[in-house]
Order: structure tokens, then C-alpha cells, then sequence
């Protein structure tokens, strides 16, 4: 299969990049008494899902590695 060169030119992480901004700007309006605990973890599983991708891209030479390794993503965006 061919996934491209770059993480970047995957729709899948542009996605995730947007996501992680609507996050961000969302979770700008939690509670102040959330934003150590609440706010912290949501903006931390968002912004890893693109990285997890990234690195998922990076064992695209193992297919059956590569799949594998989507499903920690596909946990982060759950958690979010």
C-alpha cells in the first residue's frame, strides 16, 4: 500500500491536528477547578492521537505492524 511520504499528507492526521485545536478551544471553558485534572487529560489524549499516527506511519513497511499500531490512536480518540 502506499501511504504517501509524510504523516502530514494524511487526511487522517490533518484531521487529528484540527481536533486537537477544537479541543484545545473547548476545553478553554471547563471550569477553572477542572483545569489541572479534566482539561489536562482531555488536551493530552488529543494532541497524542496525531503523534500516534505519525509513528504508526513510521512502520508502514509492516503492514500487519502498521495496523497494529493504529488501534493506539484509535484508543486516544475513545479517551478524548
Amino acid at each position: 500500500m502506499d501511504y504517501g511520504k509524510s504523516f502530514k499528507e494524511l487526511q487522517v492526521y490533518n484531521i487529528s491536528k484540527q481536533l486537537t485545536e477544537e479541543v484545545f478551544k473547548i476545553t478553554k471553558e471547563f471550569p477553572k477547578e477542572k483545569t489541572y485534572s479534566l482539561t489536562d487529560q482531555v488536551g493530552r489524549c488529543s494532541r497524542s492521537i496525531g503523534a500516534q499516527i505519525a509513528e504508526a506511519l513510521g512502520r508502514r513497511r509492516y503492514e500487519k505492524h502498521f495496523i497494529s499500531k493504529l488501534t493506539d490512536p484509535d484508543a486516544e480518540q475513545i479517551e478524548t
